[in-house]
């Protein structure tokens, strides 16, 4: 900084020195400001500028602008505050009237067996053949508490009751953990199969179970419901269900109990399912506090007159051991469940991190076991918050357990909250009431931190289509602005550029349906005018970048933008940097994709490179800005000075069929952007990031890698794009797999990595030697990415429906073996993507004649 105002006052004469003290320093690039009176290398800028090799740009801002930037704030406060003192509010509501303290029973209290009575069911979905039954399961979590009950047969159209209208249950009231859901499914009974020619049941093969008996059994609608409501009270009376009817791939006893709680607000088609709760008392049955259920506690451990210890033998420990060590995947047996619950106090001292596997090892329908692991709970250390994110899981729904995660989510700094808030923002499908701890969490870090506060909106925003989660979004979405008002502004010009950007993009569409080659000129043209109109350049300029609200996206650069020739016509959109002369930043907006299965792609890359960087392992890896901004609508950064290497390939070649041959064409491409030092710079940049994409394609089993879907920099990083397809989801063709090799590495990458030297050099050597570095560095966080994984299950991602999608992981990283074990098989991945790369060359030949032929 003091080198910084020196240079200034050179410039601007001594008459300023008076004002140097009111300096601060800028990145040039975008409003981020070096605050503090730290040494330069502690500022992340700086330190990634340094690892990349690159120059800091900084610039010196005199302390008013930044004074400005507030007053604007307090400003946009006192407008919200004094329109709302000038405006005729509707009066407040009127105070609760609280009812008189009445009678209530402990549920521990009530032996009955717990039952529901189903009144009726309209709209039914089934052929007038059919029988239509009811089955309902209680769950805590994904643990089926007791033998699902099953209804009679009913017959009619869409209108059905059942003889025997009780379903009974083979649990006691008193047995009900407090998060119990009651998940009911409505299905048609069929006694053989029918071909049919049109049915309203479009699904109807996806889910038919065949049954010993002969009988088709063909899901038609689901509904879950919790059976204590906010309060903790037992719920009673009559209750309307609108049902939903899509189906996951995969049933617990035909049941859904991933599935949400809220019903189905689209009542006018929806199944209707009409059930009573029963009345066991005159008066309310309520679940008990807190302070109860660790009274219980203390009284259990009383009447067992003994220290709650359960020490095993060392056979027991090293077994313990072997069972704590297993991925998340990992199913437990019940005799191992009951050797952990054993020995659950020898867990808190020797396996804190194992408390998952301690959880799902208590028997939550006994509530005296409940009572003793929530007792142990309030002395179990802290997890980090890595270990912590796995407890958000549907698997733990119970609320005291939940709130443990959150408590230890709060060491998080709010860089790595933000590496986590996708998934934080999913796990609030799993809660079952609005007002909850991890609600609270998110708004006071998104209050305390204005990108944080950003992207939590973006996150939001862009499922609130999403009708079991629409009014819980929206409801949050609410709470958030109302605490950050000079923020509505700036989020609401983002919300109305992205608007107008939808507008231009179906303008294109239009205008290139028919006669596409003769109409592309034409829909060029209107989409220039349409951008130069005052109503669309001012509504598109001075807006903070969704992608990155540290970025002001000035002026349009009109010249410069286009869309691009792919189905769903995507903007290019081109500003000029206000903040840095003479630089462009380029934006991608999509409409029509959905942009979230790349989104989690990169942020699982960004962790990646967190992850290895930790290790002192810099790979280069280049994870650019994805955001879904709404229902198939969202923007990607632009990279720039990159290409793709179809491009390189073929502005190499005349004939497309014989580019993707031409060993020679991307070193030359680097060779012609950087010589001497720059070039040696820039082969090693290669090298770092060619392999960081091996080893993270491999892992993530991302598909669909032609040539248009890697890039390289002039800088010589090369990086991939487009994950459509992850997990393992490979494309094929007249049901051949169109790509044989564990990740892309072919002759003419180790063309650049060993200089075009021929034979495997030392350069490839140490290529080799950093993938499997970086693969074992995964591997040793290998249960992160799984959770990471399982908490997207119920974010509709078409490749992430289910558990199995994720063992593709688990696969991967051969977790389960030892080091020696997984390097072996990575190895053996590794020379079979060198032995086979010659089938990846034919399909980029492939690729490179179809786009030939359709330019």
């Amino acid at each position: 900084m003091e080198l910084a105002v020196r240079k200034w006052l050179t410039t601007h004469g001594p008459e300023e020195e008076a004002s140097r003290g009111q300096y601060f320093l800028r990145i040039s690039h975008c409003l981020e400001f070096l605050c503090g009176d730290h040494p330069l290398i502690q500022y992340k800028y700086i330190r990634s500028c340094l690892q990349s090799k690159d120059s800091p740009h900084l610039t010196l801002v005199h302390s008013s602008t930044i004074k400005d930037m507030f007053e604007k704030e307090i400003c946009a406060i006192g407008a919200v505050v004094s329109r709302n003192k000038s405006c005729n509010l509707p009066l407040p509501l009127p105070p609760k009237r609280r009812p008189q303290t009445q009678m209530q029973t402990c549920v521990w209290d009530v032996s009955s067996p717990f039952k529901i009575v189903l009144v009726n069911a309209s709209k039914v979905n089934a052929e007038e053949t059919a029988k239509v039954q009811v089955r309902a399961g209680l769950f805590h979590g994904a643990e089926l508490l007791c033998k699902p009950a099953v209804s009679s047969e009913s017959s009619g159209r869409s209108e059905h009751t059942w003889k025997d209208s009780t379903l009974e249950f083979d649990i006691s009231v008193c047995d009900l953990p407090r998060m119990t859901r009651l998940a009911i499914a409505i299905y048609a009974v069929m006694d053989k199969v029918k071909k049919q020619k049109s049915t309203k049941n479009t699904h109807i093969n996806k889910y038919q179970t065949i049954r010993k008996s002969g009988k088709v059994l063909y899901p038609i609608a689901w509904v879950n419901t919790m059976v204590f409501d906010y309060k903790g009270h037992l719920k009673t009376g009559d209750i309307i269900l609108h049902c939903w009817s899509s189906f996951p791939d995969e049933l617990e006893e035909m049941l859904n109990p991933i599935g949400t709680v809220q019903t189905n607000p689209y009542t006018e088609n929806a199944t209707a399912l009409h059930i009573n709760f029963p009345e066991y008392l005159p008066h309310p049955i309520v679940f008990p506090p807190f302070d109860k259920i660790l009274e219980k506690a203390a009284e259990i451990l009383g009447a067992n007159d003994c220290a709650p210890v359960g020490r095993g033998g060392k056979k027991f420990h090293i077994e313990l051991k072997e069972i704590m060590e297993r991925d998340p995947l990992s199913q437990l047996c019940e005799n191992e469940k009951d050797l952990i619950w054993t020995l659950r106090h020898d867990c808190r001292e020797n396996f804190p991190q194992s408390l998952p596997k301690l959880l799902l090892s208590v028997k939550w329908s006994k509530h005296e076991d409940m009572a003793q692991l929530q007792a142990l709970l309030q002395i179990w250390p802290k997890l980090s918050p890595r270990d912590a994110l796995e407890l958000l899981d549907f698997n733990y729904p119970d609320q005291y357990v939940r709130e443990y995660a959150v408590r230890c989510l709060r060491d998080m700094s709010d860089e790595e909250l933000s590496q986590y808030l996708l998934q934080l923002v999913q796990v609030l499908r799993y809660e079952p009431y609005y007002d909850c701890a991890l609600t609270h969490f998110l708004l006071e870090r998104a209050q305390g931190n204005r990108k944080i506060g950003h992207f939590l909106f973006w996150h939001l925003r862009s499922e609130i289509h999403m009708p079991a989660v629409s009014v819980q979004f929206s409801l949050i979405l609410e709470a958030y602005c109302r605490g950050s008002i000079p923020h509505i502004e700036v989020l609401k010009k983002q919300v109305e550029a992205l608007s107008k950007l939808k507008s231009v993009n179906e303008l294109i569409k239009f205008g290139t349906i028919k006669n596409a080659r003769s109409k592309a000129k034409e829909a060029k043209e209107a989409m220039m005018t349409c951008l130069r109109q005052s109503g669309y350049s001012e509504t598109l300029s001075d807006i903070h970048s969704p992608l990155n609200p540290n970025v002001l996206l000035a002026a349009l650069n009109v010249e410069k933008c286009r869309y691009m020739d792919s189905k769903m016509k995507p903007l290019w959109i081109v500003y000029n940097n206000k903040l840095l002369d003479g630089d462009t930043q380029g934006i991608i907006f999509k409409n029509g994709d959905d942009l979230r299965q790349d989104m989690l792609t990169l942020q699982i890359l960004r962790l990646m490179d967190l992850l290895w960087k930790e290790a002192s392992l810099d790979l280069r890896i280049v994870p650019y800005g994805c955001l879904a901004t709404g229902d198939r609508a969202g923007l990607i950064e632009v990279v720039s000075s990159a290409d793709t290497i179809a491009n390189i390939q073929l502005t190499s070649s005349n004939v497309a069929a014989a580019a993707a041959f031409n060993k020679d064409a991307l070193l030359n491409w680097l060779k012609e952007r950087n010589s001497g030092d720059a070039l040696d710079r820039a082969i090693e940049e290669f090298t770092l990031s060619c392999a960081g994409y091996c080893v993270a394609t491999y892992v993530l089993g991302i598909g669909d890698r032609h040539s248009d879907n890697i890039m390289v920099r002039s800088t010589g990083q090369l990086f991939h794009i487009d994950f459509g397809h992850i997990l393992g989801n490979f494309k094929s063709k007249f049901g051949i797999k169109r790509e044989r090799v564990p990740f892309i590495l072919t002759h003419d990458f180790i063309h650049v990595i060993q200089q075009g030297k021929t034979g495997y050099t030392e350069k490839f050597g140490s290529f080799r030697q950093y993938c499997e570095e970086a693969y074992l560095i995964l591997r040793r966080n290998g249960n992160l990415f799984i959770t990471l994984f399982a908490l997207m299950l119920t974010a509709g991602l078409p490749e992430l429906t289910s558990v199995k999608d994720i063992q593709y992981l688990k696969d991967s990283l051969a977790l389960g073996k030892t080091d020696e074990e997984a390097l072996k098989q990575f190895r053996q991945k590794f020379d079979e993507a060198l032995r086979e790369s010659w089938t990846t060359k034919v399909n980029w030949m492939a690729h490179n004649v179809a786009k030939d032929n359709r330019s």
